[in-house]
């Protein structure tokens, strides 16, 4: 069978080259094509576009980058069209992914197309733009969740059903960990990482405050920045002269994480493998407009949390300095809590919570599985409204 791909950013590639490679055990005649990464053109997808294209985020550089984001929207429609895929699987990036989803549905009613649409790691609706439920129903035949606590929001909340699949980044890590075996450092000082996002505005924003920090504990630790894929090394060097810190090249945060003694991350799924890894974090993500912004999160966000480890353990196992409570005070204060005593030892408690949440199933597996089945059988549409 025919798959086409959708990943609009590094977690995505990742994941969906897991993916794709189970596809392949369960499907021998499968073909992918794909709009994502390296990672899925290594597993065997035909790329047709980088997701280094698409990946713009905020207001400001969206508006900046409009008209390239149209063109490869409606080229990628166009392709989809053409192509012809048993399956259209989208993995996250729901401003994108949906939007392509709307309109591939609305074709198929007119051609009464077979095609099935799977939504592979649900929009996380239950945060943010709760009202895109009703496009998820009439879009999404099969949706597919990677967090535990999503279940009972779509199921229960809005009798929509969704297959909770088990998290990929638990099985990744734990690979990792089996293939990769931790090794003793040659050099005698403890790591601090630095994971400052994986778009260049997050780097912007993060990393100067984050240098700021760690640059009074460059005697006692190794700083390192964990380099994102699709960064050229060259766009970290305004931002890391004059700092002591090394740049690991991109490929290369597992390996980093695995030795790490402490970390400051910015929000996303970089929280969640640092806690896997077992390292100690604070979660650091700076906004525009902080007051402001700060007192929009209060009022409208659905959650009280923005990092995946506290919401899967729904409680706080980890600082969240966001908005109006990011700064360097509070970041250099939670660090040095976590660098050693109670609250490090009690965030490592929680982070066993964490993975007995997320369970032991191997979602590309499952995922697969699913979507093979689910192919093989006739189309029957969407939940309705």
């Amino acid at each position: 069978m025919k798959y086409y791909l959708i990943a609009g950013e590094a977690s995505g590639d990742l994941h969906a080259s897991r993916l794709i490679e189970s596809l392949k055990k369960i499907d021998n005649d499968a073909q992918f094509r794909c709009i994502g990464g390296d990672l899925m053109q290594a597993a065997g997808a035909t790329l047709v576009r980088h997701y280094k294209e698409l990946a713009y985020m905020g207001f400001i550089p969206v508006l900046l980058h409009l008209r390239t984001i149209l063109r490869n929207m409606k080229m990628c429609k166009r392709d989809i069209l053409q192509w012809q895929p048993d399956a259209l699987i989208l993995i996250d990036y729901p401003g994108f992914n949906l939007n392509i989803a709307k309109y591939i549905h609305r074709q198929l009613s007119i051609v009464h197309s077979p095609l099935s649409i799977h939504y592979y790691i649900s929009p996380k609706i239950w945060a943010w733009k709760e009202h895109r439920i009703k496009n998820i129903k009439r879009d999404i035949d099969h949706l597919y969740s990677i967090l535990p606590f999503e279940v009972g929001f779509y199921e229960g909340k809005h009798h929509y059903p969704i297959h909770y699949v088990g998290n990929p980044t638990k099985e990744e890590v734990e690979t990792f960990k089996k293939t990769h075996p931790t090794k003793e450092d040659s050099q005698d000082l403890p790591i601090i990482a630095l994971l400052c996002g994986s778009r260049k505005q997050e780097i912007k924003d993060n990393l100067p405050a984050m240098l700021q920090v760690t640059d009074q504990l460059a005697t006692r630790y190794r700083i390192i920045i964990a380099g994102a894929p699709a960064i050229d090394p060259s766009y970290y060097e305004p931002f890391t002269k004059g700092h002591h810190v090394e740049l690991l090249p991109a490929g290369n945060t597992y390996a980093l994480l695995s030795r790490a003694h402490a970390a400051l991350v910015t929000s996303g799924t970089a929280t969640l493998e640092t806690a896997l890894f077992g390292v100690p974090q604070v979660v650091c993500y700076k906004t525009p407009l902080p007051r402001f912004t700060g007192w929009l999160r209060r009022r409208l966000l659905k959650v009280k949390y923005i990092s995946l480890v506290n919401l899967i353990a729904d409680s706080e196992v980890v600082p969240e300095l966001v908005a109006d409570t990011f700064s360097v005070d509070n970041i250099r204060h939670e660090l040095q809590a976590i660098l050693s005593g109670p609250a490090r030892q009690q965030m490592l408690e929680g982070y066993q919570t964490v993975a007995l949440n997320l369970g032991d199933k191997c979602a590309p597996h499952e995922a697969a599985t699913l979507i093979y089945q689910s192919t093989l059988t006739p189309h029957t549409g969407t939940v309705p409204l």
